[in-house]
């Protein structure tokens, strides 16, 4: 199982999960800096960063972010945090 989430906010609730779950969990650019990332990676958590944001990403970028996670994890489910808002 893999997380893909989306939104900076919710990085170190998804974090903790997927810590206890032992699962891998990828963010954008804008869920962690480079430097944490180095120091979750380090501590045995594992996170793969984008080098772009996916806060306010359009379908076609999320698009592209399974394709990629697809591509490292094949046959795994991916779980993708999803944000709806109205209007």
């Amino acid at each position: 199982m893999v997380f893909l989430v989306v939104d900076p906010k919710s990085v170190p609730e998804a974090m903790a999960l997927a810590k206890q779950l032992g699962c891998a969990i990828w963010v954008g650019s804008d869920g962690v800096t480079e430097e944490e990332y180095q120091r979750y990676g380090a501590s045995g958590i594992k996170i793969s960063r984008f080098i772009y944001p996916l806060a306010n990403a359009d379908e076609g970028v999320l698009s592209d972010a399974r394709e990629t996670i697809g591509e490292h994890h094949p046959s795994e489910m991916i779980w993708v945090q999803y944000i709806w808002t109205s209007g």
